[in-house]
Parts: structure tokens; C-alpha cells; sequence
């Protein structure tokens, strides 16, 4: 892909040489597509695979015309978002879906093996074609958005080869690019597009990407490509500091599912005082926005508060003894954030050193 904008017009540049060509040679009555017995011709009306989608035969690398289509069959007009295609209907992929067609970026085509994922996603993305497998996507779009769990992505890339001019990217938060280079092929490229977005609900997904953070990789042509992207969507397209990756996704697990964990512990611990689920969120909820407000607008360390922060040893002893009788599960994660406090409040000066040791030998025991 030499550049997006334009291309459209190149390649019909290219068709009508192409189309002039081939019409003087049919004039001659010569065929440069016989079809072989039990063939049909790439452009004749497909075959079906499950799910009543068209499938597409792919020729293997080394059979002759392997490399004979250079560009996808659908191309986006100049000026225009590119002609997309989404492998995935899970939650990430459909919500994705949805908030790019409201963006203005109508996506063409879907690839799942589920069907009633396909139909859903068919249901809320007008106009997205349904395919059962990401071959047949592949002939149809020019950007492939890749949106499958991170340990499927390798051989999902491996099964695909793109056509000189496509782009294909990923949505993990974790892996590089580089995981779909199986697929690449002359002029093509590759990168990623990782929303900072928990994916739960649907609606609230695609109303959480307005303003969330979007990790870009590519070279600069598609990083400025899948940054209009991102603001397509509503998001803030970001690009991160070489082999930071990994801690990026790591901090990010900890928002958000880590924060779950946190918040499951302490359901868990509400219901040993008579509170339900609904009714733990409602109490400690409040307390939970204050602290965040804190953190904002004090900064982290300052926003430290409890026990730790006192060098209260009771207290914590206290906590321990209880959480050992009703909810042992959660002592070590008590005592991991216990420690981090203490490092917390010893850095900003709040603790003596013979508190901090203190508190630590407690925390020692219980675990």
C-alpha cells in the first residue's frame, strides 16, 4: 500500500489499461483463463462453505498464478476511509464493528466461524457481508482488522496471504505486529490498534471508546491511517515507546481486570458484614470514585490513606486475624497491597523506617 489516499484512482487507472488490453486479445478469440475440467473461473459465481457464505479456493505459494491478483477486489475512492474487514464477531470485533460504521467507516465484510456471531454482527453493522472463514473476507477488503484472542492470532495470520496494497492489523494489547507477518506479501503492511477499552457490554464498550486511549503500531503511513481511525471511533490514538508493550498491557489488566479481583474481594468481605453484591458497590463504590479523585487530582502518594500510612500494626493485625477466619482467599491479596502501601507511605515520608518493619513482620506471618 504506496499511499491510501489516491489509490482507488490508480488502480482504476490500471483496470482501464488492463480492460483495453484484454479486449483486443477477446476480439482475437484468445482465452487467458481456460477453465480446467471440474474449474470454474475466479470470477464466476462461488462456491458455498458453511454457513452459506462464499468460499473462496486460495493457490498454494508454489502453484503457478499464486501471485497473479495484486490488489483486493473492492477499493475505496480517494479521499474515502478504506474498505474494511473485521476477523472476529466477539466482543471486541462487533463492538469495534458498530463503532466504526456509526464513525463513518462502513466495514464490508466479517469472518466468523460462529454463526450466530456472524448473524449478530450482520444485524447491528449494515451492510457487513458474513463469511465463515477469513480467506473469503480477504478478497473483499483492504484493511483487515484482526480482533481475535491474542493465542489465536498467529495461526489465524498464518492461514491468510494479502494482495499487495492491503493492510492487516491486530487488536492485542500485547503482542507486536510482527505476529502477522505470515500473511504479508509485497506492498502490503501490518500493525495493531488496541482500544483501552473494557469490552463487557456492548453499548458501553462503543460509548467508552469516546475519549479513550488507542495504542497505534505501523509504519507512518498506516499509523496516520489508524489514527483517523481512532478519532472515527471517538478515541485518542497514541504510539508507544519501543518493547513497552507488555507493561502497558500488564498496567492495563491491573485497571481492569485486577480492579474486578479488588472488587470481588471486597464483595466477598461485605457479605461477612451482611451486605450483598449490590449492596458492597453501593457502600464502598463511593469511597472507591473518592480515592481516584484523589489520585487525580493529588497525586498517587498523596492520596494514600489508612492504616499503613499510621504504622497502625494493630489494625492491620486485626484485619489479618478476620480475613484468616471468614475469607483466607484473600490474605495475600491484602498483604500485597499491604506491602505496596508501605512502600507508599515510607516514600512519601509518612512511615519511620522501625513502623515500616513493624508492619512488614506482621504481614510476614500471615502468609
Amino acid at each position: 500500500m504506496k499511499a491510501w489516499d489516491g489509490f482507488g484512482a490508480r488502480e482504476r487507472s490500471a483496470d482501464k489499461d488492463r480492460s483495453e488490453t484484454l479486449a483486443a486479445i477477446e476480439e482475437a478469440g484468445i482465452d487467458l483463463d481456460p477453465v480446467p475440467p471440474g474449474g470454474h473461473r475466479h470470477d464466476d459465481d462461488h462456491e458455498h462453505g458453511a454457513g452459506g457464505e462464499p468460499h473462496h479456493d486460495e493457490p498454494d505459494e508454489d502453484e503457478p498464478g499464486a501471485l497473479g491478483h495484486s490488489h483486493p477486489h473492492v477499493t475505496s475512492d480517494p479521499g474515502d476511509p478504506p474498505v474494511i474487514g473485521i476477523v472476529g464477531a466477539g466482543a471486541v470485533g462487533t463492538a469495534l464493528g458498530v463503532a466504526l460504521s456509526r464513525g463513518g467507516w462502513p466495514v464490508h465484510a466479517v469472518a466468523s466461524r460462529d454463526p450466530a456471531r456472524r448473524e449478530r454482527f450482520r444485524s447491528l453493522v449494515e451492510g457487513a457481508r458474513p463469511f465463515a472463514e477469513p480467506t473469503a473476507l480477504v478478497e473483499e477488503v483492504e484493511l483487515i482488522i484482526i480482533a481475535v484472542p491474542d493465542d489465536a492470532i498467529a495461526a489465524v495470520a498464518a492461514g491468510l496471504r494479502m494482495y499487495s496494497g492491503q493492510a492487516m492489523v491486530h487488536t492485542s494489547g500485547l503482542l507486536e505486529p510482527d505476529v502477522l507477518q505470515p500473511a504479508m506479501a509485497a506492498g502490503t503492511q501490518i500493525g495493531a490498534f488496541h482500544p483501552l477499552v473494557a469490552f463487557a457490554d456492548l453499548e458501553r464498550a462503543v460509548a467508552a471508546l469516546h475519549g479513550a486511549t488507542i495504542a497505534i503500531e505501523g509504519d507512518d503511513q498506516l499509523a496516520a491511517l489508524l489514527a483517523r481511525m481512532a478519532e472515527a471511533v471517538g478515541g485518542q490514538a497514541v504510539r508507544l515507546a519501543p518493547g513497552s508493550k507488555a507493561a502497558y498491557h500488564a498496567a492495563a489488566v491491573l485497571a481492569a481486570g485486577g480492579f474486578v479481583a479488588l472488587l470481588d474481594a471486597i464483595a466477598e468481605l461485605g457479605r461477612v458484614a451482611g451486605l450483598d453484591e449490590a449492596g458492597a458497590l453501593a457502600i464502598y463504590g463511593p469511597l472507591i470514585e473518592q480515592t481516584l479523585g484523589n489520585a487525580k487530582a493529588l497525586g498517587i502518594r498523596a492520596a494514600l490513606t489508612g492504616p499503613m500510612t499510621r504504622g497502625d500494626r494493630g489494625t492491620l493485625d486485626a484485619h489479618l486475624a478476620t480475613l484468616r477466619r471468614h475469607a483466607p482467599d484473600v490474605v495475600p491479596l491484602y498483604a500485597a497491597a499491604a506491602e505496596r502501601e508501605i512502600a507508599l507511605a515510607e516514600a512519601r515520608g509518612a512511615l519511620t523506617p522501625e513502623a515500616a518493619e513493624s508492619l512488614r513482620s506482621s504481614l510476614a506471618s500471615a502468609v
